[in-house]
């Protein structure tokens, strides 16, 4: 069970992390910024933010059920 939470919740932060761009460069930064329309960029900041969530909720929950 708590291997489960573990999962969910590394795989939850590392898909926010792809789709807010947090491990590119600064010109490759720029570069998705200019090219992509408001309505994109608020998708991709929707799906970030929610399965970053879920994954900080997650593991949240599994350092709860370790320590208790």
């Amino acid at each position: 069970m708590l291997q489960l939470f573990l999962i969910i919740g590394i795989v939850g932060i590392g898909i926010s992390g792809v789709f807010i761009g947090a491990w590119t460069g600064g010109q490759k930064q720029r570069a998705n910024f200019h090219s992509e329309t408001s309505e994109h960029r608020n998708f991709r900041t929707k799906i970030a933010l929610y399965s970053g969530g879920i994954g900080l909720i997650s593991l949240g929950i599994e350092g709860f059920l370790f320590f208790l």
